[in-house]
């Protein structure tokens, strides 16, 4: 994937993080601001994935201690971005 490709991927993911529920898109801006670009290609389309939930369920996959993260990629991404909302 070329420099402009992967700018063009990236600005579209930035976007995808604007979210409706108010706290899942403060969790997600500050998470794009502080660590989008050092996430690996695999780490992008975790978090790919992830966006295309409705927002309540990704908002509990991030809150809720018990949920079931469906492989290690997600999970990955999930503890990135709780870190980040807990910092």
């Amino acid at each position: 994937m070329n420099s402009e490709v992967k700018k063009a991927e990236a600005r579209r993911l930035a976007w995808r993080c604007r979210r409706g529920l108010l706290e899942l898109d403060i969790v997600l801006q500050r998470f794009v601001a502080l660590e989008f670009t050092n996430l690996s290609s695999l780490e992008l389309t975790a978090l790919d994935t992830l966006l295309a939930l409705p927002d309540n369920d990704f908002w509990d996959l991030l809150v809720n201690e018990k949920a079931v993260i469906p492989d290690k990629n997600t999970k990955n991404i999930i503890l990135k971005i709780k870190s980040m909302h807990q910092a």
